[in-house]
């Protein structure tokens, strides 16, 4: 049986030397297939510096943008959102798609502020707390306090998790998705969309966890058993057939 299809949408950054780069963190790549994925990197489709070009001069896009998202958005049965330092209006674009697909979606960090910000005003500030969000040596952070009413919820089958942490920004509520977790300051961990089967924003990275954390291994194993079933419900409607 092939494996179900995982877009990874790619981050932007620029090297020391100030070359602009397209990029995904192998330990994605490695999370995705040990849980049971085919990875495919998903590329922005303008003719841009998407990490130099600011936020008000991206242009809108296009019909040409949208049939080449499309088409390899039809290639996927699940889409990952990982984390990542910016994000573009191709991001959001992406995910409205998805969104639109119904198709499984799993953000992380950054990936779940995107989620934070779908269709409002830009809201991300500096957290302000004395726990820590931000060590990237630490297997554990902080803990996470989670809704018995949630995907998470019955992901897990607990009400408290410890998590890793590497932010220092925090997303705010929008009407659209459900908070369903938040640190011991408050600070919101997870987001989803109940009325949907998989649509699951996380603050933390558990794509990092799963060799030592049997939560974050649950959460990588359900979004691609999820895929899975998108996958076998959609295979003769693909735009493409290899």
């Amino acid at each position: 049986m092939k494996k179900p299809i995982i877009g990874i949408m790619m981050r932007s950054d620029e090297l020391d030397d100030n070359r602009s780069v397209q990029y995904v963190y192998d330990g994605v790549r490695q999370a995705i297939i040990r849980s049971g994925g085919e990875p495919l990197l998903l590329c922005p489709p303008k003719d841009i510096d998407y990490f130099k070009t600011k936020w008000h001069d991206f242009s809108e896009i296009s019909d040409s943008d949208s049939e080449s998202i499309n088409y390899w958005l039809n290639m996927c049965d699940a889409l990952f959102l990982p984390g990542g330092i910016k994000y573009s209006k191709y991001d959001l674009f992406v995910l409205d798609l998805a969104l639109k697909k119904d198709m499984p979606i799993l953000g992380v960090c950054l990936g779940m502020q995107i989620m934070s910000n779908y269709k409002k005003d830009f809201k991300i500030e500096k957290i302000n707390s004395n726990i820590v969000h931000c060590d990237l040596e630490k297997k554990y952070c902080h803990k996470v306090t989670i809704e018995k009413n949630s995907l998470l919820y019955k992901i897990l089958d607990k009400t408290e998790i410890e998590v890793n942490s590497y932010h220092k920004m925090q997303a705010f509520e929008n009407q659209l998705f459900d908070v369903v977790a938040r640190a011991e300051d408050d600070v919101i961990e997870a987001l989803e969309i109940r009325e949907k089967r998989f649509v699951l924003g996380v603050q933390w990275h558990p794509e990092k966890m799963i060799e030592y954390d049997e939560s974050a291994r649950k959460i990588m194993n359900s979004f691609i058993d999820e895929a899975r079933i998108y996958k076998d419900n959609n295979d003769k409607a693909r735009l493409v057939k290899i």
